[in-house]
């Protein structure tokens, strides 16, 4: 049976209460992974995948949960500023749809307007050089998603919902 994919509030009904979870920023070329702390407190980078193809993006994943014991998938979904969801989305919703069809872990989407935008405004205040910033946005882009999904949680969890 293949993995839910909900959103993230939805998601995080089906993931146990310990446990890390992986947060991915797809793009078209690249995919930046991070990883959270089984107590879901702190994002951390891991990786940028280049692209090839789906199944070896797909087995990276994989292993890349299997390694760190994750619980589940927090994927960025790119919904435009007026909230309508464009090529981007699709293609993530589709990405998402394959991965559910390999794994039994709860698959969450998490808006991510404007998380590479930020993160590439952060990079040049802290003087990155251009080609440094080709490197790490993707990883960056991935850690900003799963940790505003992280702190959403936990802004839920303090309040009771």
């Amino acid at each position: 049976m293949p993995a839910p994919i909900l959103p993230l509030i939805e998601a995080a009904g089906r993931w146990p209460e310990r446990g890390a979870l992986v947060g991915l920023d797809l793009g078209t070329k690249t995919i930046g992974v991070a990883v959270s702390d089984p107590d879901r407190r702190l994002a951390t980078g891991v990786e940028t995948i280049q692209r090839k193809a789906f199944k070896a993006d797909a087995a990276r994943l994989l292993a890349i949960s299997a390694e760190r014991n994750v619980v589940g998938f927090v994927l960025g979904l790119p919904i435009n500023m007026d909230g309508s969801e464009g090529p981007r989305a699709q293609s993530t919703r589709a990405f998402a749809r394959n991965l559910a069809n390999l794994t039994t872990l709860p698959i969450g989407l998490w808006d991510e307007r404007l998380s590479t935008a930020a993160v590439e405004r952060e990079l040049i205040g802290l003087d990155v050089s251009r080609a440094r910033r080709a490197e790490v946005i993707d990883t960056h882009a991935a850690i900003f998603i799963l940790q505003g999904a992280l702190d959403r949680l936990t802004t839920l969890r303090r309040s009771g919902q």
